[in-house]
């Protein structure tokens, strides 16, 4: 990976960690590095309808069942019942965390994706783009979307270990 694309995977981790910090059992690198493979974490994304029958928005982009699924999270003083609270809620890279950690702490319970024994980033990572109630499809792993994620979490491990390795070094 480029030093370039790893200063923004580091940035995005950085401002997902600010936002959602220790809240669910998400860890926000994790967070960050599905914001990443979704959208680059592109803010201005908006809402598109790729196939009929679909709707996705903002940086995660996240479709209206999965943020009902959530919980309806809204921006601070919105009603979720209004018309237009999604798709405010889904841009706002803030309000999109935290919706995705909500639906993340609602499905965790069902949630070892790829069957290895522990719900971790990686089981996170399908459960948002499969979904909560069937995330098991091991063809997911070879999707673009699949290896932006994979790029990014190694760069994140990568970093943490070195961090790690340098406070070790240091006690």
């Amino acid at each position: 990976m480029s030093p370039t694309k790893t200063i923004i995977v580091s940035v995005t981790a950085a401002i997902i960690f600010v936002l959602v910090q220790g809240q669910g059992p998400i860890e926000p690198n994790c967070l960050g590095c599905i914001c990443e493979a979704s959208t680059q974490c592109n803010v201005s994304v908006g809402c598109h309808t790729p196939y009929a029958g679909a709707y996705f928005c903002g940086p995660f982009l996240i479709s209206w069942a999965y943020w009902a699924d959530a919980g309806k999270p809204v921006i601070q003083n919105d009603d979720p019942n209004r018309q237009g609270a999604f798709e405010n809620c889904v841009n706002d890279l803030y309000c999109a965390a935290e919706t995705v950690r909500q639906y993340m702490a609602k499905f965790a319970s069902n949630g070892d994706c790829n069957e290895d024994g522990t719900v971790d980033c990686a089981d996170f990572a399908q459960m948002h783009r499969l979904g909560g109630y069937g995330c098991r499809d091991a063809s997911l792993r070879t999707s673009d979307y699949y290896k932006k994620f994979e790029t990014c979490w190694k760069v994140v491990q990568a970093a943490m270990d070195h961090s790690l390795t340098n406070n070790n070094n240091q006690s």
